[in-house]
Formats: C-alpha cells, sequence, structure tokens
C-alpha cells in the first residue's frame, strides 16, 4: 500500500488508491472498450468541447501560476492542444489501420501485416513549465492510441493543476483516466508500478530517477529532458532577424522553455552589431522598464528564483538585470565576457538570462560542440547553406531551425524528443501515436498449400532449395 512520508495513504482525485485505480483501469482496458477508433475520436471530440468551455479559466489559471500572458498562454499551451485534438481526428483512421508489407518467397503464400494495438496501462508525469500543453500533448497521445493513463501534473502549478483535474474528470472515467496530485513521493509511489509506457518530461536528473525506476519494473520509458541548447550566428546571418527571433524565442515564458536558446554564439566579427539588435529588440518589446510590462511571466518558485539570481552576477551585465524577489520577478538580460568555465555556462539555465559569446572559426567551434553533452535543441543563423550543413549534419542534438528558434514545436507533423543526456524517444502527431502503441507483426497462412521443403527430415534437395531462395 502506497503511504504519504507522514501515513497518508495516497489518492487520486477521485479519492482513491493507486492500487484500486490500476485495477479498474485494467479491467477497462481488458475489456475492449478503447479499441474501437469511434470511441476514441468521441472521447477527442468531448475533450475539446470541455476545453474550449473552460478556455478562460486554463488562461487565468496559467497567469496566476506564472504570471503568462494572454498570447503565450494560447500559443504554446491551449491552442497547441486544439492543433494536436484537430490532426488526431483527421489521421486516426488512417494511423491506426493494418498495413501489408512483403513477404519473402520463403514464408509464402503468407500474407505479412503490421498491427498498431495500444499499449495498455500508460503513465505521464508533467513539469510546471508548461503545465497544460506537456501533460496534455502526450496524453492525447496515450488516448488516442487507445491506452488507460494515469497522469502526475506538477505540484508547483497549482491552479493549473486544479483546473485541469476537473476538466479531465469531467470527460473520462477514472477506469479510463486518472489523475495524481502531489509532490516526489507520488511520482515514486505510482513509478513503483509496472506500466506498458511512462512518459516523463522533466530535467535530467530527473530523469536518470524515473529510468532507474522504470527499469526494475522492465516499463518502456519517453524522456523529454533538457540541456544546453546553443544558438549560433555567423557572419552570414541576417543579424537583425536573427537579433529579434532568439529574442523572442529565449524569453518566452521568460525563458522556462526547455528547447529555449541557452546561450549564443557569435561569429567574433559581427558581435557587436548583433548585440546592438539584440537590445533594440529587447526595448521595444519589453519598454525600459520591464517589470511593468505585462508581456513578461514570472520565475516559477523562490527556488528557482534564487538559483538564477546567482547567474546574474557572472560574465559582464550587458543588458537588463532589474529583478524584485517579492514577485520572482528576472528581467531579460544579457551577459557578455562569460567565461565557459562558469556556472551559468555547465548548468541548463532555464529562465530569462542570455550569455552572449563569441567564436572565430565555426569548424573549431562544431568540434568543440561535438564533444558535449547532446543538447534537446539547436539553432542556427546563416545565409549560408554549406554553414547551415555543417552542423545540422556533424551535430547530434534532438531537433532544431535554421534561421528561426523554437518554432520546430509549432508543427506537430516534426517529431520531437532528445537523443543522448537530452532524452529518449519522441512524440506529436504521429509520433505519439507511435510511443503509445504497439506494433504487432502478424503472419496469415493458408492451409491450402502446405509445402514440404520446411519439414524434417531435411533431405539434400531442401537444402538446395532453400540456398536458392535465401541466395
Amino acid at each position: 500500500m502506497h503511504k504519504h512520508k507522514a501515513g497518508k495513504q495516497i489518492l487520486s482525485s477521485e479519492g482513491l488508491p493507486i492500487s484500486e485505480v490500476r485495477e479498474r483501469q485494467k479491467a477497462f482496458f481488458q475489456s475492449g472498450k478503447t479499441l474501437p477508433i469511434d470511441f476514441r475520436k468521441q472521447q477527442l471530440k468531448q475533450l475539446m468541447k470541455v476545453l474550449k468551455g473552460n478556455e478562460q479559466k486554463l488562461m487565468t489559471a496559467l497567469k496566476e501560476d506564472l504570471g503568462k500572458p494572454d498570447f503565450e498562454a494560447y500559443f504554446a499551451e491551449v491552442g497547441l492542444i486544439y492543433s494536436e485534438i484537430k490532426l488526431q481526428l483527421r489521421k486516426l483512421n488512417s494511423w491506426n489501420r493494418r498495413r501489408r508489407v512483403g513477404s519473402p518467397m520463403t514464408v509464402m503464400p503468407a500474407k505479412s501485416y503490421i498491427y498498431p494495438r495500444p499499449k495498455g496501462q500508460t503513465l505521464v508525469i508533467g513539469p510546471w513549465n508548461y503545465p497544460i500543453q506537456l501533460v496534455m500533448l502526450p496524453a492525447l497521445g496515450a488516448i488516442c492510441a487507445g491506452n488507460t493513463l494515469v497522469i502526475k501534473p506538477s505540484e508547483l502549478t497549482p491552479k493549473s493543476t486544479e483546473i485541469l483535474t476537473k476538466i479531465l474528470a469531467e470527460v473520462f472515467p477514472v477506469d479510463h483516466v486518472a489523475v495524481f496530485q502531489g509532490g516526489a513521493e507520488v511520482s515514486q509511489a505510482l513509478l513503483e508500478e509496472p506500466w506498458d509506457h511512462i512518459f516523463f518530461t522533466g530535467s535530467c536528473q530527473v530523469g536518470q530517477i524515473v529510468a532507474t525506476a522504470a527499469a526494475k519494473t522492465l516499463s518502456p520509458v519517453t524522456l523529454e529532458l533538457g540541456g544546453k541548447s546553443p544558438c549560433i550566428v555567423t557572419a552570414q546571418a541576417n543579424l537583425k532577424v536573427a537579433a529579434k527571433r532568439i529574442m523572442s524565442a529565449k524569453f518566452f515564458n521568460v525563458g522556462q522553455t526547455c528547447v529555449a536558446p541557452d546561450y549564443i554564439l557569435v561569429e567574433s566579427s559581427v558581435r557587436d552589431e548583433f548585440l546592438k539588435y539584440l537590445k533594440q529588440h529587447l526595448q521595444e518589446s519589453y519598454g525600459n522598464k520591464p517589470q511593468k510590462s505585462p508581456f513578461l511571466g514570472r520565475i516559477v518558485s523562490d527556488r528557482h528564483f534564487s538559483r538564477l539570481l546567482g547567474f546574474l552576477k557572472q560574465g559582464t551585465l550587458f543588458f537588463g538585470g532589474q529583478h524584485d524577489a517579492t514577485k520572482r520577478f528576472i528581467a531579460p538580460t544579457v551577459l557578455t565576457d562569460v567565461n565557459r568555465n562558469d556556472a551559468v555556462m555547465s548548468e541548463e539555465i532555464f529562465g530569462p538570462i542570455l550569455p552572449v559569446l563569441t567564436f572565430d572559426s565555426l569548424k573549431k567551434e562544431m568540434e568543440t560542440l561535438q564533444n558535449k553533452e547532446r543538447p534537446l535543441a539547436l539553432y542556427i543563423f546563416s545565409e549560408n547553406p554549406e554553414e547551415q550543413n555543417l552542423f545540422v549534419d556533424r551535430l547530434p542534438f534532438g531537433g532544431g531551425c535554421v534561421n528561426d528558434a523554437v518554432f520546430h514545436l509549432a508543427n506537430s507533423n516534426l517529431p520531437f524528443g532528445g537523443t543522448g543526456a537530452s532524452g529518449q524517444g519522441a512524440y506529436r502527431g504521429k509520433k505519439s501515436f507511435d510511443t503509445f502503441s504497439h506494433e504487432k507483426s502478424i503472419l496469415v497462412n493458408t492451409t491450402l498449400v502446405d509445402l514440404p521443403v520446411r519439414y524434417a527430415p531435411y533431405d539434400t534437395w531442401k537444402l538446395k532449395v532453400l540456398r536458392l531462395l535465401l541466395g
């Protein structure tokens, strides 16, 4: 029986213990109720309806938890969910259809098929920085693929978690989708259970804990982590546009984005010009008193705020730096003259602080990056195709953009995921359906023809036939 440290039993939002939820969801899945495509579509349509009916409550909750402007809340949270549901409703029939594949001569006259089928009982553990989107997008994949689901949202965004829990309870019975709220002890208890798939989004450190727990129960796992995503600006970039797009991507959600440009590498010869444009765009976007701007959110917690303040003391303050502990506010900040061994360059920043470093040789910089941990994202700004391809082809990273930043996440047709220390597995669009599906390989044979070559005794002529068939 799972209990909190204080001895209190861990219960779902409906007041049910983990064991009962697991048993009910197991029975629900085994009944076959989630298999019909019409059932899945109806659930997705109902979810869309309830989400739209609670849209303003979601936006208000995001503002209360993170200070998110309505534009950011809609674009990166609510709107992305709508787009994903619409795509699933359009494509679910084709994604779920059995596929015939080729059959070798050795199995003739049999036919071979691949059947996508739901994995079963799944678990999604979500983060705090996008508390609606980063819970719901993987959850949609699990539902779309026909699974049952347990969700553990972040405890650091209580308002968003509260409204999301109410929405899910209105659409789904606990037998299908259940929510467990709480801190690390709740995640720990859930991870002690064997799951048919675990999906985790969060830090690299916690990702290691999840992977270790999943290994003990042999539960397959998708890890969406993070890391230090570099942004390269060469002398052949459109500097004015590059500065504007990098600024927008970095300070969206005040830098609390796993794929935000973590630091900039700008070619030395254009450093000063680039910084001039960067400062110009920051002033145009947030004014000279950014703490009064309605377009900037807030840091999620005092602990994260204190960690970020330490970074402000490193390098040279080029722009920004204003902060207010009472409101957990840190202005968009640009640092120069940063040492590559400083703490701000050794851990993921995850806040509105942007170090700008320089390089002289693009190839040498690429060689340096090849020896670093694989980032979740990489961005290069250059009008030169050779420079673009050098980084896209030679550097391992999750995904990214050429002459843009972060916007690859706006396309559900692009799978999203990390590699190495930045994660394993991917999702979005069809990739979400595939992640939460098992592809059953089925060979269908006939009994009207029964070739003797496959049976003992293995006469010499049978080996000759086999050599002929397999070549």
